[in-house]
């Protein structure tokens, strides 16, 4: 008798398996922003610097006040790209408070590598850029492909 206890116990072991679900890995990621905004950054000018963050800063908090995510992306390329440089920002504190206020939203800052590349050339050296920016090969086609993703565009 105990036999068959312990088979009909293997029976429904073996076959109660068939009916399990896999557990899902629990999405880490953070969920998509439900607005992109990318804003040019062009001129080595602190008003239109500030005017730059002073727009990212207000998207990002009109759309948290609505309880939505936004992705921000100032892009700075010719002589903007001083924006992003760590010994000629005239903004980089601003920059660093806005990285660490922007959740759950995202703002990132990217830099023109064919414009770092000319200015190293010209100044004969490396340039630093300000922590976290992103080096992409070419500002113009960063802002034609985002906008290609359906970013919006802003230059102020």
């Amino acid at each position: 008798m105990r036999h068959i206890i312990a088979a009909a116990g293997l029976l429904i072991a073996f076959t109660s398996q068939g009916f399990a679900t896999e557990s899902q890995p629990v999405d880490t990621q953070p969920p998509e922003p439900q607005h992109r905004l990318v804003i040019q950054v062009d001129h080595n000018d602190r008003h239109t610097m500030d005017f730059a963050l002073t727009n990212a800063t207000d998207v990002i908090e009109y759309y948290r006040g609505l309880d939505q995510t936004v992705a921000v992306e100032i892009m700075a390329c010719g002589p903007g790209l001083h924006m992003l440089r760590i010994d000629t920002s005239p903004v980089k504190e601003r920059i660093k408070r806005i990285r660490e206020s922007a959740s759950p939203s995202r703002i990132q800052f990217s830099a023109c590598n064919n414009t770092k590349e000319n200015m190293e050339k010209k100044e004969g050296r490396p340039l630093e850029m300000l922590p976290g920016t992103m080096i992409v090969p070419l500002g113009v086609v960063r802002l034609l492909e985002l906008q290609e993703k359906g970013w919006s565009y802003v230059r102020p």
